[in-house]
């Protein structure tokens, strides 16, 4: 069954653009097939790195978000990967529901998969919520804690959600804060992680061994996270 990766948590700076780009680098590094999709127009990780993988997107426009589903279910050996812009949820929902996609996934051949990128804050747990309240058992779920916006998740823990959520069958994956230094040059110079591992490109951006060596630890550690999430 086709898999379509909605990366989201609605909420601005939270990293979903880092996790975007962390799993199109994990589908081509485990030599899994895949498309994506890029829904944020101004800050578009999918695009900006992964130009030949990926399609610019409109959420707010029907024609532009069915051809997600369909180019899933015309190659269902293919991961499908939906980077969402913040503050697009409402529109998504509105598609999902005009079609009733989660009922006709399947008979039709796909899985939805939301991934909900959080940082520590309580504004994360409280989209958290409203996500599994508005989709209860029905959606499949990847709740993603990125360390790198906050190492302490005790207001989820407190909240109760994240037993909720392992009811409603969700993974949980954790994305380690990477060095400073290495990732404010990785942004600065519009570095790609497999440049920054192997050293690729114009060599004026290139980082040092240990910073290369950092950055293959960072990135073992969320493959490894991801392997879980997936399987």
């Amino acid at each position: 069954m086709a898999r379509i990766h909605m990366i989201g948590g609605e909420k601005g700076g939270v990293g979903k653009s880092l996790v975007a780009r962390i799993l199109a680098q994990y589908f081509i590094d485990r030599e899994i097939p895949f498309l994506g999709f890029d829904a944020d127009r101004s800050h578009g990780a999918l695009m900006r790195f992964y130009s030949g993988y990926a399609s610019p997107v409109t959420v707010d426009r029907y024609e532009s978000l069915d051809a997600v589903v369909e180019a899933a279910i015309a190659e269902p050996g293919r991961e499908v990967l939906l980077d969402l812009a913040a503050q697009t949820q409402e529109p998504l929902v509105r598609w999902i529901e005009s079609a009733s996609l989660l009922d006709l996934e399947e008979e039709a051949g796909f899985k939805l998969v939301y991934w909900h990128v959080m940082d520590s804050g309580r504004d994360s747990v409280d989209l958290l919520r409203n996500l599994l309240d508005r989709f209860g058992p029905r959606m499949g779920y990847v709740v993603v804690q990125n360390q790198v916006r906050g190492d302490s998740f005790s207001i989820l823990e407190a909240s109760g959600l994240h037993e909720r959520a392992l009811e409603l069958g969700a993974r949980f994956v954790a994305i380690r804060k990477l060095q400073e230094t290495v990732a404010n040059k990785l942004d600065a110079r519009s570095t790609s992680f497999w440049s920054a591992v192997h050293g690729g490109g114009d060599r004026t951006k290139q980082l040092g061994l240990l910073e290369r060596q950092r950055v293959k630890t960072w990135l073992r550690h969320a493959y490894e996270e991801i392997d879980r999430a997936l399987a």
